[in-house]
């Protein structure tokens, strides 16, 4: 049995993956922000949502869950104790989760927010990392709750990743982060292709997730702070007191807030 994962659109941007056996008729949602668009998919696909995991604590990765229970009452709810819903099941890193004899990691990706999961899940021995807001295709999300010392250490964390690893970001964000990689790398042909790629899709309602682990470090300037195009595109914009990886990327988010 293989999962099927799909994209069930929310708000103007945000993604809530889901998790679809077949064999079944049974899902698994992720962060959902809103429960109408996750009750007409199941309603049309015929399927049952069975269980809801949540990466974070923001409305639109939790706003539809209590709804989504009165609409299906025997839901089980995965959440961190701080992601403000009633959780059967409390997760923190090093917690796994299971998926129809799939299991899937938990993972502490804070930085974002303070208690920020990933959902590390392998399927037929490829690994599918559900993200939420801490990594985008091409960028990384705001600092809130947490630190950027915590995103940048969440960013090593997940760079351990392999290869072929898949990552399923929550937002639409893919060809905006893009253009703001280009301003910091101009001559980085990756980047240039991938930002074409990007707003060809987005342009026709498309996805650009999700995106491989090998991709984003050929795009992803928050992937790339040892290299001296980074440093000299960073250096460009503003001063940078010292080199150190994480200097250049606390660099690189404070550029991007002001992008």
């Amino acid at each position: 049995m293989s999962i099927q994962i799909h994209p069930i659109k929310a708000f103007n941007d945000n993604y809530i993956w889901t998790l679809i056996n077949k064999n079944n008729k049974q899902a698994i949602v992720i962060d959902p922000g809103q429960a109408e668009p996750v009750a007409n998919y199941m309603k049309d696909q015929g399927l049952e949502l069975t269980s809801i995991w949540t990466t974070h604590h923001h409305f639109d990765h939790v706003g539809g869950v209590m709804e989504l229970q009165e609409y299906f009452p025997m839901t089980h709810i995965v959440a961190h104790s701080e992601h403000g819903v009633e959780e059967d099941q409390t997760i923190k890193s090093g917690s796994s989760v299971s998926a129809w004899g799939h299991t899937a990691q938990v993972w502490d990706i804070a930085g974002h927010t303070a208690s920020h999961m990933a959902y590390i899940l392998d399927i037929d021995g490829r690994k599918h990392c559900f993200c939420g807001d801490t990594l985008f295709s091409g960028g990384c999300g705001r600092v809130f709750t947490g630190t950027i010392e915590q995103l940048y250490d969440s960013f090593r964390h997940l760079n351990e990743l392999p290869d072929d690893t898949l990552l399923y970001p929550a937002h639409e964000y893919t060809a905006n982060n893009l253009r703001f990689a280009l301003s910091i790398e101009p001559d980085n042909t990756a980047i240039q292709q991938a930002l074409n790629d990007a707003e060809t899709k987005t342009a026709q309602g498309i996805p650009t997730l999700p995106v491989t682990l090998e991709h984003e470090r050929a795009v992803n300037v928050f992937l790339r702070t040892g290299e001296p195009s980074v440093i000299a595109g960073v250096e460009a914009k503003m001063t940078l007191d010292d080199h150190s990886p994480l200097a250049v990327f606390a660099a690189l988010r404070t550029l991007k807030d002001n992008f």
